[in-house]
């Protein structure tokens, strides 16, 4: 299963995050690098991880239409 770290910037629903993960991609012709944005829905059971965290997920079984995604901890 794969992990990502990202932060959280929206926690405004119950026992869901919105997780946005950055990284960085090499332009093909000019071979600059920029960043490249996603954001993921994470499950977060017990409501304890607040926007701003910086938090690792891990992908699972779909939880819901959109959640395929769960918090796995702090960093």
């Amino acid at each position: 299963m794969r992990k990502l770290k990202g932060t959280i910037v929206s926690d405004k629903m119950d026992k869901t995050r919105v997780v946005e993960v950055t990284r960085l991609m090499k332009h093909k012709k000019y071979e600059k690098f920029f960043r490249v944005s996603a954001r993921f829905k994470a499950h977060d059971a017990n409501n304890e991880y607040k926007s701003g965290d910086v938090v690792t997920i891990q992908e699972s079984r779909p939880i819901s239409k959109d959640k395929r995604w769960i918090i796995v901890g702090k960093i």
